[in-house]
């Protein structure tokens, strides 16, 4: 009776829009505002209250997972609805309190990103568009394909980056090599890439072969701390959200360190708008390792405490929940290989991943920001005002 009287009182102030809960013993009540619901969570089994104030994400997460919880109905429009009422239990800093702490070294990283990345090429083919780009597109028009936005997230990276041919550009974090493979045969750089994941690697390091491309281009198995060039340009996407809090300070000092006097960077990740986003129990148990979001605060102090400037900050936050959106319907079309692949319990805990990860962008939980940053005063050796970006990339649509 008491663990269902308190989920009684969180339910009653989580919720936006008309829900409704069908209890273990079989009640029924609705929650939210009044009006006909297409939502309905349904416990198959009792899910302790005293776990989910410990970690709630993580306890209704498995629980979901389990079979525990059954969700009719939009995920996507739950979570958003649930992030959008301040006074919900996936609001509440009261139930934030046991954040995971971690340790990242270097084999700490390695491990934590193998995790992640090395499910599969074939996994990851099966959902994401033809340039294997598993980060935030670039949307120019509403008509645009994911893979037109993935390519169009490309450019508007290198268009910002004023690049030169001949110079030379460090991918941190370089996924599946699309930055790379863009840089080197459409705008003439010489580029290198590093990454921990052995399946990224071995994938970007034969298509490097194939396509002749060896004089142009290197990738390395390695920490992105291990590299001691120093190079025109820096870009890195999708990746500070895995280095850790502690490590912060030292990533963006090695990003300064790999750049030339006066060099430049573009820095693409998942940032809070808000405090308290940090770390959420189930993510980092399931699906990041290690992971860790900073807000735009600890950023900007980060960059300023590594003796870079910045030339430009750019939120993409629609941008990244349309592109989970599609990923998720991609994923849909495909669940039946993944359940053959890796069973049930994985592909709820993905498609739950997913329409969270929808869900937080759509509400402004999180948001994506790319920070473009000098090594040197802002903006030397780069045009005086922002309408290079944009002719650019209208050049480069042309």
């Amino acid at each position: 009776m008491l663990d269902k009287k308190i989920y009684d009182e969180i339910f009653d102030r989580s919720f936006t829009i008309p829900i409704k809960v069908i209890f273990w013993d079989g009640k029924e009540k609705n929650y939210g505002p009044e009006g006909k619901s297409d939502i309905t969570i349904k416990f198959n089994d009792k899910v302790p209250i005293s776990e989910v104030v410990k970690h709630a994400t993580l306890t209704l997460g498995e629980a979901y997972m389990d079979k525990k919880i059954e969700i009719e109905g939009s995920i996507q429009k739950l979570i958003t609805s649930a992030y959008t009422q301040s006074d919900s239990f996936m609001s509440s800093l009261k139930l934030k309190k046991y954040i995971p702490k971690f340790n990242h070294s270097e084999e700490g990283n390695k491990k934590e990103i193998q995790e992640h990345y090395d499910i599969g090429n074939d996994f990851y083919k099966l959902w994401l568009d033809k340039t294997m780009t598993y980060s935030c597109a670039y949307f120019r028009t509403p008509e645009d394909t994911l893979e037109q936005a993935q390519m169009n997230k490309v450019h508007h990276i290198l268009n910002k980056l004023n690049t030169k041919p001949g110079e030379t550009i460090l991918d941190i974090g370089c996924g599946w090599g699309t930055m790379m493979f863009t840089a080197a045969k459409e705008y003439g750089l010489k580029a290198k890439g590093v990454t921990l994941s052995q399946e990224q690697y071995d994938y970007v390091n034969q298509k490097i072969q194939d396509e002749n491309l060896s004089d142009q281009m290197e990738v390395m198995l390695e920490d992105y701390r291990e590299v001691t060039e120093k190079f025109d340009h820096v870009v890195s996407v999708g990746m500070f959200e895995h280095v850790g809090k502690d490590n912060l300070p030292g990533y963006f000092e090695t990003v300064k360190k790999n750049l030339k006097p006066n060099g430049n960077a573009l820095i693409h990740g998942i940032t809070g708008q808000h405090y308290g986003v940090g770390v959420d129990a189930w993510l980092v148990k399931y699906i990041f390792p290690g992971g860790y979001i900073p807000d735009v605060k600890e950023n900007v102090g980060h960059i300023l405490d590594a003796g870079l400037q910045i030339d430009d900050m750019e939120p993409l936050r629609r941008h990244y929940q349309k592109t989970v959106e599609i990923w998720d319907r991609n994923f849909d079309k495909v669940k039946d290989q993944v359940n053959e692949m890796y069973g049930e319990r994985f592909v709820r805990m993905w498609d739950l991943y997913l329409q969270a990860c929808a869900a937080s962008f759509e509400s402004g939980n999180i948001d994506v920001i790319q920070y473009l940053l000098t090594n040197g005063p802002s903006g030397t050796a780069m045009p005086m005002t922002r309408e290079y970006m944009t002719d650019l990339d209208k050049k480069t649509a042309e």
